[in-house]
């Protein structure tokens, strides 16, 4: 249920969410190939659909950038949009049915280290996405978070070529909507509560658009020209603007082609809801949990609705969560309220949100990015240990030179690698004592878990014992002994008989065996 207690709270932050979904709704939507107005249809059944249904109280959903090539290729595939709207409405049948299922579950089983990593990765991309924006070279669409560009080059590459296409205007907006932004945030939002109420992003669309209206009526040479601004589709009347939902065609879509996208649309899009939806619950101030089979539920109920008339498939986005977050939001309620915005102002005022200008936002954005990669984060998981900074920094640096779920995929790898070296090196423990004869008596106390990946460390620490002295194996209190260890233990007795060594062995008792099975 969606209460209304936080208003104040989630007015200001739903609308700072809008002003930043829409140029990616349209941004996303341009680099998968589909009509633009796909992607404003996605954005509004992300923020009203998936947000009545969804569990998140901070996590908004939309069009998401990392599902744009998997779109592009579809779309040129099949060679129809409406026959690839079948398949997102067939993706939401089986995001429904993985929800029944309670597949949620697997989004638990991401390391924090990996998901902090995603944060401060995804922040580091807006940083240097946005760049490119605030200097006024808008050549490449909002949204993208892939380091190859999609008319060449990388991302790397697009900064400096901005550095050769740069717009005055939109350096003066973004540097005046930067100041503004830091002082709304650090000076005057902490001095009165009016300037909580209103909030400092949308001032700087405001100041944006006025600028530019000034530079168009004192110095037009300045004034930015309209691949600069937002470029919302524009319908003459109300039909024209119904006129632009499109209703799938389900004559392919027991195909194998339709059937396999729509496979993989699941897939990728339940993996990307689900690392966001642990990502945004690590920012929630509040430290709420939220039910990750009814995320995949509502994302599913989502993806049909915005299959059925004519929208981009969804999913929970970390951008605009975050941007949620960071203004203010405390429930569902602002991320309803962003999308009713989306809905409402591209039917009555498309013209005044194409006023707006792109350097304006990419100021926004790029405060949202230094606040997910602030150094202070950096600093905090370092001193945690090399086995939690390395896979944080690892998904970061991966993020930043593919593409998302790549980039949580080598995080991953690594920290698993980083798991099992430690799992080997706790699989026992060595004493060493002096018995009255004056032999060394050596007691190996095996761990409660013992696996296949121990076998090297045991092994190693077994050809150390020097010849003639005693030694007992105590797997007593050992719950799982693998098999590979029982025989690497057995083959142990004939080597402990050539060297003269005395072995006992202390095995689990049977009624202990009975006990542990029961667990």
């Amino acid at each position: 249920m969606i209460s209304l207690k936080e208003l104040k709270h989630d007015f200001p932050a739903g609308v700072v969410v809008f002003l930043v979904a829409v140029p990616l709704c349209l941004g996303i939507a341009m680099a998968s190939g589909a009509p633009l107005f796909s992607g404003i249809i996605a954005g509004i059944v992300g923020g009203t659909i998936v947000a009545l249904i969804s569990g998140s109280q901070l996590g908004v959903s939309g069009p998401a950038a990392g599902l744009a090539v998997i779109v592009l290729h579809a779309i040129n595939q099949l060679g129809s949009f409406e026959v690839f709207l079948s398949a997102v409405v067939l993706a939401g049948v089986i995001q429904l049915v993985l929800g029944l299922l309670k597949a949620g579950s697997i989004g638990y089983y991401f390391p924090t280290s990996v998901i902090k990593g995603m944060l401060a990765g995804i922040g580091v991309i807006i940083i240097l996405k946005q760049i490119p924006h605030a200097f006024g070279y808008d050549e490449n669409f909002e949204g993208n978070v892939h380091f190859l560009e999609p008319r060449g080059g990388t991302t790397f590459s697009e900064i400096f070529k901005a550095l050769h296409y740069i717009t005055p205007a939109a350096v003066v907006i973004s540097l005046l909507s930067l100041f503004i932004l830091i002082l709304w945030d650090q000076v005057l939002a902490r001095k009165s509560k009016v300037f909580q109420l209103i909030q400092g992003p949308l001032v700087v669309v405001v100041v944006g658009i006025g600028l530019n209206m000034l530079f168009a009526n004192y110095f037009p040479n300045l004034t930015l020209r309209d691949n600069h601004l937002v470029a919302l589709p524009v319908a003459g009347s109300l039909g024209g603007f119904f006129n632009q939902f499109t209703s799938p065609d389900f004559s392919r879509v027991f195909s194998y082609e339709v059937l396999f996208l729509a496979g993989t649309l699941a897939v990728v899009a339940s993996l990307e809801t689900l690392l966001c939806l642990e990502a945004t619950d690590k920012l929630d101030p509040y430290k709420r949990i939220s039910p990750a089979n009814r995320e995949l539920k509502a994302q599913g109920v989502g993806n049909i609705v915005s299959g059925l008339i004519g929208g981009l498939p969804i999913t929970q986005v970390i951008v605009r969560s975050s941007a949620n977050i960071q203004s203010g939001g405390r429930s569902k309620l602002s991320a309803f309220i962003h999308g009713l915005l989306i809905l409402v102002c591209v039917m009555t005022i498309p013209g005044v949100l194409n006023m707006i200008p792109l350097a304006s936002l990419a100021a926004i954005l790029l405060i949202v990015g230094y606040k997910l990669a602030k150094i202070s984060l950096f600093k905090s998981m370092y001193r945690k240990g090399w086995a939690q900074f390395l896979p944080f920094i690892v998904t970061i640096v991966a993020i930043v030179f593919t593409d998302l779920l790549t980039g949580i995929g080598i995080g991953m790898a690594v920290a698993i690698f980083i798991l099992l070296k430690n799992n080997t090196a706790v699989s026992h423990h060595l004493y060493e004592e002096q018995t009255a004869d004056g032999r060394k008596k050596y007691r190996m106390m095996l761990a409660q878990e013992v696996t296949f990946l121990n076998k090297g460390n045991i092994l190693d620490t077994l050809r150390k014992i020097p010849e003639g002295a005693a030694l007992e194996i105590d797997y007593s209190r050992s719950a799982v002994i693998d098999q590979d260890v029982q025989e690497l233990i057995e083959d142990f007795k004939e080597t402990a008989h050539s060297k003269s060594i005395d072995l006992t062995i202390q095995e689990l008792e049977p009624e202990e065996v009975e006990k542990f099975k029961s667990l």
